[in-house]
């Protein structure tokens, strides 16, 4: 294959340089057309078909290299041959010529921008596999986006070459007929302006809107195709506009929207309101870190000119205190809450039994049945249990479980295996350390926070060993077995098994979505680890859509309550516009001691993708308030686009790192750039001047050299 890329872009070379070195050209110009005008005419009298084939194989060459002058040997069609052989030769000509383009394209670049844009090129693949003909069919049909142009970037993506030919045969055809059509008079063409006139070429783009015509007409095609094994099924009227299936983060949002734009909504949850975040996530874990790093900073007080104290703990006021936290919020997420904002409430177990009704196995007994125009399905996900030999029989807690268990024991565990390095391991394994338990964080990779740059996950291993966590990273988990009374973890690390004793082992080995119970089987709703969805949030069924952990591509509460916003107004509107979801700033923040948060892309992410970046770097040690606090270790860091001061990515670790980070994510939600950041006033002393700062650090790195330059000279000659 590498031959055959070499030897095609050799021809290429040689025949491009042929053509201008010969100033070939300069015989596809209207004056030349006109002048031997009348030697041609001649010529096809006496042998048409010969003249027929030459210019097919030329018009053909021209299209195909994309050489200057295919609009005029499109002219040449009509003058010559007339417009009903002139429109046949050129048609299938042009079509054929793009098509070969489309290959070389293909044959040449495609693989390695395939490779290098794997990322942001897997989006554009996939739209174009669903509708790529009509793509292909709107740009065609405006002749002021040069076909050459069309030809390679079509020719980088999955398009088959068969759909690109018949569509390229079809959108060409009437941009042809008008220029073979002029060629017919020739003779009264000053300039091609006489031919692609203002008004034409704005006549051709109202035609884009036929694709959007033809559009509309397929997604009704479709949704009838989708629908065709439930006709019949579809009431007249409906009981509801929208059930959502879940009261977790992404499900209240989308009921409290629905609710204030007036719809008649039910939410059912089948467990308790407020999902896994209030209940076992992030309300939970964020109070028991409160507490742990509390306890740690009495044992640090020296560092605050303080005498340490070891905190005495009394646990079973520690883990009231958790729930506590949790009973206060609760309120937010209530029954009575949602009720008064005008939502209709059920606890029970929703099925989707076709695609508008809804059955409901109430907790209270008996089954309640609702039709319904559209369906969101918020049901959240669930922890991921590793399948290891004997856990079973030794026991584990996941962060499901975690709290109901703390809430019933005297005191923490001594000894605790933490089985995962993300964030949940992370923060847990550290708080339980802080708390006075020997922990071990055990990780099959070679680092933590697989997903953070390197010196990232170097920080957060720094912190939490700081604190006394034992971290094993490439230490793959075997088997649990019992030794006695005691409970073994069994990992293999560098070809030897390691023993570890442990009186409580977490997995926290990640989450998955929940696709079962609830009747996308029987729908037929495509699953992978998430419900599939459009980037409006639609399912394979058009009146079905996901949002939150269910639907991915992020396991975040705010990323849920953010698409729940999108899923919510598309399951309501979208019959009329259906909007994508915005995923252009989304942060994201694990709650270890020092912080670490980001947005955008870091280093890794912007590497992988092949995306070139500058790095700015904010070490905290230099910032007056970290110091004054005793926490002047950390650093902001910000990729921007090489010379120009927009904003990629930034990745901050240090004290309050996720509130530091809103302001990045304001700028890049907003396109604003370093510039603007560097304008703002911020308030003395504060941690965020650390983003000031590194915008400081930007400006030096980009200073305007031929202004201070004029500047220069300007002060030079008012001191005389």
């Amino acid at each position: 294959m590498k031959t055959t890329r070499w030897l095609v872009a050799l021809a290429l070379v040689l025949v491009l340089g042929l053509f201008f070195a010969l100033d070939l050209g300069r015989f596809l110009t209207l004056d030349a057309l006109q002048q031997r005008h009348a030697g041609f005419a001649a010529l096809y009298a006496q042998r048409p078909w010969e003249l027929r084939a030459l210019y097919f194989a030329l018009y053909v060459g021209v299209a195909t290299l994309a050489l200057p002058g295919a609009a005029l040997l499109t002219l040449a069609g009509g003058a010559v041959f007339g417009f009903g052989w002139g429109l046949l030769l050129v048609s299938f000509a042009s079509s054929l010529g793009a098509t070969l383009s489309f290959w070389i394209a293909r044959l040449l670049l495609r693989e390695v921008v395939q490779a290098r844009f794997a990322k942001p090129l897997a989006e554009i693949n996939a739209g174009v596999q669903r509708a790529g003909w009509l793509y292909l069919l709107s740009l065609r049909l405006i002749p002021v986006v040069p076909f050459f142009l069309i030809n390679l970037t079509m020719g980088l993506t999955a398009l088959r070459s068969w759909t690109f030919y018949w569509v390229s045969q079809l959108g060409m055809l009437a941009g042809t007929a008008v220029y073979v059509n002029a060629g017919i008079q020739l003779g009264h063409l000053r300039s091609l302006a006489d031919v692609a006139s203002p008004a034409l070429l704005g006549s051709f783009a109202l035609l884009g809107v036929f694709p959007l015509v033809v559009r509309r007409v397929w997604r009704h095609l479709e949704r009838l195709r989708v629908y065709a094994r439930w006709r019949g099924s579809r009431p007249k009227t409906f009981d509801r506009n929208l059930v959502v299936i879940g009261a977790g983060a992404g499900g209240l949002v989308s009921a409290y929207i629905a609710a204030a734009v007036q719809a008649k909504v039910t939410l059912v949850e089948a467990y308790r309101m407020g999902g896994d975040c209030l209940h076992t996530g992030c309300v939970p874990s964020k109070a028991l870190i409160r507490s742990a790093r509390l306890a740690q900073q009495m044992r640090n007080a020296h560092a605050y000119g303080l005498h340490p104290a070891e905190p005495a703990f009394d646990f079973p006021l520690l883990m009231q205190r958790v729930q506590q936290v949790i009973a206060d919020i609760a309120p937010h997420d209530s029954v009575q809450r949602y009720t008064a904002l005008g939502v209709d409430v059920v606890q029970g177990r929703a099925t989707i039994i076709n695609p508008w009704t809804v059955e409901i196995a109430l907790h209270g007994g008996g089954t309640q049945r609702l039709t319904t125009r559209s369906i969101v399905i918020a049901a959240g996900a669930r922890p991921v249990v590793p399948e290891l030999p004997g856990l079973e029989q030794v026991g584990y807690l996941t962060s499901d479980t975690l709290w109901a268990h703390l809430a019933t024991l005297a005191q923490l565990p001594k000894r605790w295996v933490v089985l995962g390095g993300g964030p949940i391991g992370c923060e847990l394994a550290q708080a339980f350390a802080r708390l006075g338990a020997e922990v071990t964080q055990v990780e099959r990779a070679g680092r933590l926070l697989l997903r953070e740059d390197d010196e990232v996950s170097g920080f957060v291993r720094a912190a939490l060993q700081a604190d006394g966590v034992q971290v094993l990273t490439r230490h793959e988990a075997l088997r649990c077995e019992m030794q006695g009374d005691t409970k073994l973890l069994i990992a293999l690390h560098d070809g030897q098994e390691v023993r570890l004793p442990f009186d409580c082992l977490l997995c926290a080995v990640g989450r998955a979505a929940r696709l079962t119970g609830y009747g996308l089987e029987e729908l037929g709703i495509a699953t992978g680890k998430t419900v599939q969805t459009d980037d409006t949030l639609q399912t394979l069924v058009p009146n079905i859509y996901a949002a939150g952990d269910v639907a991915g591509p992020y396991q975040l509460t705010h990323v849920a309550a953010h698409q729940a916003w999108y899923a919510t107004v598309n399951a309501l509107f979208g019959d009329f516009k259906r909007l994508r979801v915005n995923y252009k700033a989304v942060p994201q923040a694990t709650f270890v001691d020092p912080e670490i948060a980001r947005v955008g892309l870091n280093e890794r992410e912007a590497q992988a993708q092949g995306v070139a970046y500058e790095v700015t770097r904010f070490d905290l040690a230099g910032l007056d308030r970290a110091i004054a606090d005793s926490a002047a270790h950390g650093f902001v860091k910000v990729l921007t686009v090489p010379g120009k001061d927009r904003i990629l990515g930034a990745t901050i670790a240090g004290a309050q790192a996720a509130e530091l980070l809103a302001e990045y994510v304001l700028a890049m939600q907003h396109g604003l750039g370093m510039g603007k950041i560097l304008g703002t006033v911020h308030s003395y002393p504060t941690l965020a001047e650390a983003n000031k700062h590194a915008a400081g650090q930007w400006r030096r790195a980009h200073p305007p050299e031929r202004l201070l330059r004029w500047l220069e000279k300007f002060h030079e000659w008012r001191r005389g």
